[in-house]
């Protein structure tokens, strides 16, 4: 896996993102936070100039070796399986999770887990991709360069379905939300079309799933290797999946 590039990835496309519709739920000085699953720490290190030191960001992640440098107040770092283990105790003002959902062996009981840990009134703000709302590596697809880009992306697409990956589930989070009795339910999608943190994020993921890809018999090493060198001289502009996120809050 090729998770410390995709991570960096990530922060690049998606905190900005984050970081807006966290404003605008009005996060301030002492309020308490549980971002959960935390990849990296760049949300988690913004979340703790957000509340100061009169406020709480607990970071969870099944392996928090990359939080490491971010475990200081008001941060706490706590290895802990959102789908699995049960909520903290504490009663929290906001809860985060990016792409964390569709990673979970059961996402019903993650996104139960986490609405039980607000406070009354307090904010949940889930964030997760949506393949096939926009299938694509290359929407304007006009050579043989992005034609390549296209069908790989669509390999990856396939052994994702193949492993049980719900490629839909982004636009839903909607409708799960008002179903688990949230209030002022609201969403948004967020989709990058070309920038450096694109070609950065698909040439890793091309690069994780390389070997299954051959395996597949979905593409060929040489297939892989043009397609890398595409993205490396940006003869190709990839996309990213279209990021769909949605907020409300707990009566």
């Amino acid at each position: 896996m090729a998770a410390a590039p995709r991570s960096t990835a990530f922060a690049a496309l998606f905190d900005p993102t984050t970081f807006r519709h966290i404003e605008r739920l009005g996060i301030g000085p002492g309020w308490r936070c549980w971002e959960v699953g935390a990849g990296s720490t760049s949300v988690v290190s913004w979340l703790a100039k957000r509340v100061g030191p009169t406020g709480r960001v607990l970071a969870t992640a099944t392996d928090t070796a990359p939080l490491a440098q971010a475990a200081r107040p008001p941060v706490q770092v706590r290895t802990h399986d959102v789908a699995a283990d049960a909520p903290p105790t504490e009663a929290f003002d906001l809860v985060h999770a990016r792409l964390v959902l569709t990673h979970a062996p059961d996402p019903e009981r993650a996104l139960h887990s986490m609405i039980k840990a607000l406070r009354p009134g307090g904010r949940l703000l889930v964030e997760e991709a949506d393949p096939a709302l926009q299938p694509l590596a290359c929407p304007d697809e006009y050579g043989p360069e992005q034609e390549l880009a296209n069908r790989l992306r669509n390999g990856v697409r396939a052994l994702l379905a193949e492993r049980g990956a719900d490629l839909a589930y982004g636009r839903v989070l909607p409708r799960l939300l008002r179903a688990a009795g949230l209030r002022q339910v609201e969403a948004d999608a967020y989709f990058p079309l070309a920038s450096p943190a694109c070609a950065a994020l698909e040439t890793a993921t091309v690069e994780q799933a390389r070997a299954d890809l051959v395996a597949a018999g979905l593409a060929s090493h040489d297939d892989v290797e043009r397609h890398l060198a595409h993205v490396a001289e940006r003869a190709v502009d990839p996309a990213t999946d279209p990021l769909v996120s949605a907020w409300a809050r707990k009566p």
